[in-house]
């Protein structure tokens, strides 16, 4: 499907969570004096303008970037992802909001590779303009789960894989579970994160009951949600579930979450998050 354009939706609530996550794993694997192979499944255009015509439309940023922007007292974890936005920004006023693929080229090493796969036209060729010919990165305008089992093994024996589709036809749900099985079976020791939206929780339930009866052990849950479940509202919370998490990730989780919901769950009271053990490492 072409249709989605994640500009619309940049650094809102549920790009803090997972660029949270996704943050905190990157920094985390880069300590180690290895180098690190990062797959980006569905990339999108790398960065987003908060105040191009996309991102103004309905300026979901308000209640996620936007919010902490000005913020004083921020849990660690998101205070690492300020610092990277600010960075970005030259320090300066918040314009621009960087995509995963953006957060992972600030993050990596001289010695770490980063493969990136967007479909849509032109994300694509932001995209490409937008990690500018560096060396260390791939691009392909491919559907990321086109090209994901090729890239595993890992040469380097280390990788993190990111799984983040649209999710714009039901078919995508199961269809992700069906590709992680097989990356997994082919590389059991890797660190796979997974972002999902809830709009129907009986999709979300779903997968959660396919990864616990999978065999796969050492999965983590976190999802933060501004109100409680409700079709006729869109996308009302959104999830990380991560499998071979790092062991900190945890304990960052147990401050963030909650702090979220304190403060970008607005007044109506209903925000709430999820931090779960799906399944235990042994």
């Amino acid at each position: 499907m072409l249709s989605y354009r994640h500009g619309f939706h940049a650094g809102n609530f549920a790009d803090v969570l997972k660029h949270t996550v996704l943050v905190h794993i990157l920094e985390y694997m880069t300590q180690k004096d290895k180098p690190l192979r990062i797959i980006d499944t569905h990339a999108g255009a790398g960065v987003y303008k908060l105040n191009g015509p996309q991102a103004q439309k309905n300026r979901e940023f308000d209640n996620g970037i936007g919010h902490l922007w000005s913020t004083a007292q921020t849990p660690a974890a998101i205070t690492r992802l300020l610092d990277l936005v600010r960075t970005i920004n030259d320090g300066k006023q918040l314009q621009l909001y960087p995509g995963s693929p953006l957060i992972a080229q600030t993050l990596m090493r001289p010695i770490d590779r980063l493969f990136l796969h967007e479909l849509h036209p032109a994300d694509f060729q932001f995209l490409r303009d937008c990690m500018r010919d560096d060396k260390r990165i791939k691009v392909e305008h491919e559907d990321g789960f086109a090209g994901l089992q090729a890239l595993l093994p890992p040469p380097e024996r280390r990788a993190l894989v990111l799984l983040d589709p649209s999710y714009e036809v039901k078919s995508d749900y199961q269809h992700l579970i069906k590709q992680l099985l097989q990356a997994h079976k082919r590389f059991a020791t890797g660190t796979y994160a997974i972002w999902y939206p809830v709009v129907l929780r009986q999709r979300i339930d779903e997968m959660e009951l396919a990864l616990k009866k999978s065999g796969i052990k050492n999965i983590q849950l976190m999802e933060f949600g501004l109100r409680a479940d409700n079709p006729e509202y869109g996308m009302t919370s959104s999830g990380m579930i991560v499998i071979n998490p790092p062991w900190t990730l945890w304990g960052a989780m147990e401050e963030t979450l909650p702090w979220l919901a304190e403060n970008l769950g607005g007044e109506t009271g209903e925000a709430f998050y999820r931090l779960e053990q799906l399944v235990p490492e042994k």
